[in-house]
């Protein structure tokens, strides 16, 4: 069984720092409340005659401010879970200026604290989600052991499959969740595979203009052979969709059987000697820094 290439300057415990992005071997009018805020419909269609609206959407303010991803704040907003003072907010489009007054399940929330952003080193064999029906072990068990003392509220960004181990990010911020998961967002992924079968480096070339496998289109793929032996291989991965089940399904397309699966890398952020189970917070520099290479630019 072999181990991920160490790179010098990955995550530790307690802190994380930022190589850069891993390289690739071969040829994305409201009315006034007894609050103090701002409580409005937002305009839709934009009109570019309006002026500029004050205040955010209160969804995208939840999401922010680490109660929920955007989604999930829409979702507890329609279920009546979501007040502004005594008045049940009836849409995630109502426009604030804060947060100040607004409570969910009948707790204030708070205002939103700096963008955190840790790097989670995921065991095989963890869910990433809060809570399983079927009783099975989730990533927040670990968390509790991994993450500083009143590290407070965090939402993983993207998934991991329940046996696939390595590199997930972490966030209190869920619009900086939501940024990062969209595909246009284009942050590669690198993933090491090991897979029994037969591949040639031609065919794994030949993925850098993308696969349709079932109805479904995968973009650029950048894949090489690392080494192989026998019908064994180790094949390295890099790709900026991350469709479910992606790197998996790839490879089962190319009549390969994957029994291994790790994330290297996501972005600038490697895994290192960082040890299963363990979590190292990004330094404020390098969030900042990474931020300003996303689309927007903003740190």
């Amino acid at each position: 069984m072999s181990r991920p290439p160490h790179k010098p300057g990955g995550p530790k415990r307690g802190g994380v720092s930022c190589n850069g992005p891993p390289r690739a071997r071969s040829p994305k009018g409201g009315r006034a409340h007894p609050s103090g805020s701002s409580h409005k419909a937002a305009p839709t269609p934009k009109d570019p005659s309006l002026p500029a609206r004050e205040g955010e959407r209160i969804a995208k303010l939840l999401a922010r401010a680490g109660v929920a991803s955007r989604r999930e704040a829409e979702r507890m907003i329609a279920e009546g879970r979501v007040k502004l003072g005594d008045e049940v907010i009836e849409t995630p489009s109502t426009v604030l200026t804060s947060l100040r007054g607004v409570t969910v399940d009948g707790n204030p929330v708070k205002a939103a604290e700096a963008t955190r952003l840790f790097v989670f080193h995921k065991p095989a064999g963890l869910l990433t989600a809060e809570r399983d029906p079927a009783g099975r072990p989730t990533i927040y068990a670990a968390l509790r052991n991994a993450l500083p003392p009143g590290t407070g509220r965090v939402m993983p960004i993207g998934r991991l499959d329940l046996n696939t181990e390595g590199v997930l990010l972490l966030t209190n911020d869920g619009e900086f969740k939501r940024q990062l998961e969209l595909p246009a967002t284009g942050v590669p992924r690198t993933y090491r595979a090991r897979a029994f079968g037969d591949v040639t480096q031609a065919q794994l070339e030949d993925l850098i203009d993308g696969v349709e496998i079932d109805g479904v289109r995968y973009g650029k793929i950048d894949a090489n052979m690392e080494r192989k032996t026998g019908r064994n291989q180790w094949i390295e991965m890099t790709l900026t969709e991350g469709k479910n089940r992606e790197v998996r399904r790839v490879l089962e397309y190319l009549g390969l059987k994957v029994s291994r699966l790790i994330r290297v890398a996501y972005g600038p952020f490697v895994l290192g000697d960082l040890p299963k189970g363990a979590a190292g917070e990004v330094s404020e520099r390098d969030l900042a820094n990474f931020r300003r290479t996303l689309p927007g630019g903003k740190a």
